[in-house]
C-alpha cells in the first residue's frame, strides 16, 4: 500500500472541527461546541427576573451579557429540559442554572465520540535506511539560509512592536482599573477630594472622617445590632447578627447614612450608587441611625459646671455662671389627615405643622443637650418642662434662654431672659443694656442649630411614614455636629 492511500485512510476518519464554537461563560467550566456534540448551550433569557437570577447563579462580577454569550446544558437539571419532536433539546420557561463546581457538583465524564469509540489500524512503520537518514541530516543543515542579517532585523523590530504592545496592555489596565473604581461608589472614590467629604458626610476632611471612624469602629463588631428580613434571621438565627456577611464593607455603609442625612438622597438614587437593592438601603440606614443614636447617646454630652467654667469665653464675664444657652428649632412635616392631629402638629410661627426640639450649647460652642421632638403645637416652655433637663441643673448654674421660656418657676437656678416691656412705654436703661448683652450672646445657639440643619434631609417635608424613626435621626443629626464641625468663633478654638 502506497504512503498517499495510507494518507487517505487516515484523513477520512480524522476528527472534524468546526470553524466555530460556543464557550459556556459560567466559571471554572471549559465546556465548548468545537468537540462535544452532546452539550447544548443555551442563551440568556429576556424575562429581566429570570436574567437576574441567572446573573446571580453564575457568580461573575461587572459582568453584562451579550447576544453570544452562552450558558451549558451541564449546569442544569434534567427536568429543566423539553425535546421537540425535531429531537432538539430547549429550556423550560422560568428555568434556572443550579449545579456549579461551587455547590460540589461534578460533570459527568462525556461519552466517546465515534472517532475515540472506533478500533484504528496502527499507522504503517516506514524503516528508516541510511539514506533517509542522510537526506534528512541534510534538509537539517538546508536550512541554515534562514539565518541571515535581515532575521536579525526583524526579530529586533518584534522585540519593539512586543515591548510597545505591553505598554499598551499595561496602560489599558491602569484605565481600566480607574473605570471600575469610578462605576463603584464608595469611600475610596471620595478619598483625595476633601470639598466631596464636606459635601457628602459634613465632616471638614478625610482625616476628620477618619478620625471619627477610628471612634466607632470597634463598636460595630461587638454593639451593632443589624436590622434584617424574617427570612435572614429565621435562616441564620444561630449566628450573631454582627458577624454576618453584608453587601457593603461598614465604613460605606457608614458613608451611606451619612450621605442620606447630609445630602437627604433618596432609596433608589442611593441604591443604584452602590449597587445594592433599595431594601438593602432602608435596612442600612435603620440600623445606623439605632446604632449611633445609642453609641453617641451614651457619650456624656452634659458637661460638669467645673468644665464650663474652664472653658468660658472672654464674652461671658458678666455672664459667668452660665451653664447651657437655650433655644428650640423646628422641622416641617406632612400634614395628616386628621384634623384632630393637625390641630396638634400645626405651628402657628411657622404656619405648617412641624416637630419642634429644644437644643442646648455650652458657652463655648458645643451642643450639650437635646431634647425630643415634640408636636409643634407646643410651647417653649412646656418643651422645657418635659425634657427634663430641670433634673441637670442646680442652684450655682444659670441658663440663658429666649423670651418664650417664662420658666423662671421651673428651674432651680437664675435665668437670663430679656427683658419684657411690660406696661411701661420703654424699658429702662439697665434692661436695654442686659437685653442687648443676651442678644450677642444668644446669637451662637442660633449659629449652631443650622449646622445641624445643613442636613438636606430636614430641608424637605418629612413624611409621616418616617415618624418612627425621624427622632432618633435629629438626635443623631446633632451628636454628629460636635465631630463634624470647628468652633463656633474662631478665636474659642482652643476653648473646645
Amino acid at each position: 500500500m502506497s504512503v498517499f492511500k495510507i494518507k487517505e485512510k487516515r484523513l477520512k476518519y480524522q476528527r472534524q472541527e468546526k470553524k466555530t464554537s460556543l464557550h459556556c461563560c459560567v466559571p471554572r467550566c471549559a465546556n465548548s461546541s468545537r468537540y462535544n456534540s452532546e452539550i447544548s448551550f443555551h442563551r440568556f433569557p429576556i424575562d429581566p427576573e429570570v436574567r437576574a437570577q441567572w446573573l446571580i447563579k453564575i457568580r461573575r462580577d461587572q459582568f453584562s451579557p451579550t447576544q453570544n454569550t452562552r450558558v451549558c446544558s451541564r449546569h442544569f437539571q434534567t427536568g429543566d429540559f423539553a425535546v421537540t419532536a425535531g429531537g432538539q433539546r430547549r429550556l423550560n420557561k422560568g428555568a434556572v442554572p443550579s449545579l456549579f463546581a461551587w455547590n460540589n457538583y461534578t460533570t459527568p465524564a462525556p461519552r466517546l465520540n465515534v472517532w475515540a469509540r472506533r478500533p484504528r489500524c496502527p499507522s504503517p512503520e516506514i524503516a528508516a535506511s541510511d539514506s533517509d537518514s542522510e537526506m534528512e541530516v541534510q534538509v537539517l543543515r538546508d536550512h541554515d539560509y534562514c539565518v541571515t542579517p535581515m532575521t536579525s532585523v526583524m526579530s529586533d523590530h518584534l522585540a519593539s512592536e512586543n515591548e510597545a504592545l505591553k505598554l499598551k496592555v499595561q496602560e489599558l489596565q491602569n484605565q481600566l482599573e480607574t473605570l471600575q473604581l469610578q462605576s463603584r461608589f464608595g469611600l475610596q472614590r471620595l478619598a483625595g477630594s476633601d470639598e466631596d467629604i464636606r459635601f457628602y458626610t459634613r465632616f471638614a476632611s478625610y482625616k476628620h472622617f477618619q478620625a471619627f471612624w477610628r471612634l466607632v469602629e470597634p463598636a460595630v463588631t461587638t454593639k451593632m445590632v443589624r436590622i434584617t428580613s424574617a427570612n435572614a434571621a429565621s435562616a441564620n438565627s444561630n449566628e450573631p447578627t454582627q458577624l454576618r456577611a453584608t453587601k457593603l464593607a461598614p465604613v460605606d455603609e457608614l458613608l451611606l447614612f451619612l450621605m442620606h442625612l447630609s445630602v437627604g438622597l433618596p432609596l433608589r438614587d442611593l441604591a443604584n450608587r452602590f449597587g445594592i437593592h433599595r431594601t438593602t438601603v432602608s435596612r442600612i440606614i435603620a440600623t445606623w441611625t439605632h446604632f449611633l443614636y445609642h453609641l453617641l447617646g451614651s457619650i456624656r454630652l452634659w458637661l460638669p459646671a467645673e468644665e464650663v467654667k474652664a472653658h468660658l469665653p472672654p464674652e461671658f464675664s458678666s455672664f459667668p455662671d452660665t451653664q447651657v444657652v437655650l433655644d428650640c428649632t423646628e422641622i416641617f412635616c406632612q400634614t395628616p389627615s386628621s384634623l384632630l392631629l393637625q390641630s396638634e402638629v400645626f405651628s402657628t410661627y411657622k404656619s405648617h405643622t412641624t416637630f419642634k426640639a429644644m437644643i442646648g450649647i455650652a458657652p463655648h460652642g458645643p451642643i450639650t443637650f437635646v431634647s425630643a421632638l415634640y408636636a409643634g403645637s407646643m410651647s417653649d416652655r412646656e418643651i422645657f418642662k418635659q425634657s427634663d433637663i430641670t433634673k441637670l441643673l442646680t442652684a450655682d448654674m444659670a441658663i440663658m434662654v429666649d423670651k418664650g421660656f417664662v420658666v423662671d418657676t421651673l428651674v432651680p437656678c437664675k435665668v437670663y431672659r430679656p427683658a419684657f416691656l411690660s406696661r411701661n412705654k420703654q424699658m429702662c436703661r439697665e434692661d436695654v443694656l442686659q437685653t442687648q448683652s443676651i442678644a450677642r450672646l444668644r446669637v451662637h445657639v442660633e449659629r449652631c442649630i443650622p449646622r445641624v440643619k445643613e442636613n438636606k434631609l430636614f430641608d424637605r417635608v418629612i413624611p409621616l411614614s418616617v415618624c418612627g424613626s425621624i427622632d432618633q435621626l435629629f438626635s443623631v443629626a446633632c451628636f454628629l455636629v460636635n465631630y463634624q464641625n470647628g468652633p463656633l468663633v474662631k478665636a474659642w478654638a482652643g476653648k473646645r
